[in-house]
C-alpha cells in the first residue's frame, strides 16, 4: 500500500523557526519531522511513499538525494569530486515518488493530482506531514477494512490549552480547577485510509476536509476510528519546541526501536 503525505503547505504560523524551510523539514533530534513521520510507517511494512510537495519542495527532494551521504563518513578528492565511503551509515529501505501537487492547491487537490501513483483497485494511506502518534497502523487498516466505506479518519480528543474553572451558577462561586483536561469532543487527527473510489469525490483545488468530507459524510461512507493515544502536531513554533523536549524524555510517538 502506497503512503500519501500532504508536504506542500506554507505553515504560515511556523514562521518563527529560525531558518525558512518547509515545516515536514523541522528537526526533531537530529531528523525532520517528516523523517519520523515515515519510520512510523515504516516500522509496520509500510516504505513505499508518495509526498505531496508544495512551498519549498525542493528542499525536500535535496534532504533524501542527499541522505546517503550525511549518513556516512567518506573520503572526497576535490579536484575529481570522486569520494570513498569509509563507513556508510544507516539508510533507509524506502521508495519515495516526490510529486509537485503545486504551490498554492488545497489538501484535497493535491491528493488528487496523486491519483496516477495509486495503483487501480488499491486503498491507500494518507496523512498530513506534521503530526506525529503513536497509532498501530496495522490496526487502522483492520478497522477500515472491516467498516468497508470508502475512507477512515483518525479521530482523537484533544486537551485543553488552558485550565478549566468550574463555577456554580447560583452563587458564582468557584468549586474546582481542572489544569488542562481532555475535552469531551472529537477532531481530525489526520492518519486516513482511502479507498481509490475517493478520488471521484476531489476535485482539482479542493479543501479535503471540506465538500469532499461533508459529502462522503452524507453517504455514511467516513468511519471514525476513535484513538485515545499521543498525538500532537507542529502548528506552531512552540509546537516545535515541545517536541524536542518530549523527544529528551523518550518520544512517546517512537513505536521503532
Amino acid at each position: 500500500m502506497k503512503v500519501v503525505i500532504l508536504c506542500g503547505g506554507k505553515g504560515t504560523r511556523f514562521r518563527e523557526y529560525p531558518e525558512e524551510i518547509p515545516k515536514p523539514l523541522a528537526v526533531i533530534g537530529g531528523k525532520p519531522i517528516l523523517w519520523h513521520l515515515m519510520k512510523t510507517y515504516s516500522h509496520y511494512g509500510y516504505k513505499d511513499f508518495i509526498l505531496c510537495l508544495g512551498y519549498k519542495g525542493d528542499m525536500i527532494k535535496k534532504y533524501f538525494i542527499e541522505e546517503e551521504w550525511r549518513a556516512s563518513d567518506f573520503t572526497m578528492n576535490l579536484k575529481n569530486r570522486q569520494k570513498q565511503t569509509l563507513a556508510a551509515g544507516e539508510e533507509e529501505d524506502w521508495n519515495i515518488t516526490f510529486a509537485d501537487t503545486g504551490l498554492e492547491t488545497n489538501t484535497g487537490g493535491r491528493i488528487k493530482r496523486i491519483e496516477k501513483y495509486i495503483p487501480q483497485g488499491e486503498d491507500f494511506f494518507a496523512t498530513y506531514g506534521d503530526g506525529l502518534a503513536n497509532i498501530d497502523i496495522r490496526q487502522l487498516l483492520e478497522f477500515h477494512k472491516k467498516k468497508g466505506g470508502i475512507a477512515t479518519i483518525t479521530c482523537l480528543r484533544p486537551y485543553s490549552q488552558f485550565g478549566i474553572v468550574e463555577i456554580d451558577d447560583n452563587s458564582s462561586a468557584v468549586t474546582s480547577f481542572k489544569e488542562k483536561p481532555r475535552l469531551d469532543y472529537w477532531i481530525n487527527g489526520g492518519f486516513f485510509v482511502f479507498k481509490k473510489e475517493i478520488f471521484n469525490y476531489l476535485g482539482d483545488n479542493d479543501v479535503l476536509e471540506q465538500k469532499p468530507f461533508e459529502t462522503l459524510a452524507a453517504k455514511k461512507e467516513i468511519a471514525a476510528y476513535k484513538f485515545e493515544g499521543f498525538w500532537q502536531c507542529m502548528d506552531t513554533f512552540k509546537d516545535y519546541q515541545s517536541f524536542n523536549e518530549l523527544w529528551e524524555k523518550g518520544a512517546p510517538w517512537k513505536v521503532w526501536r
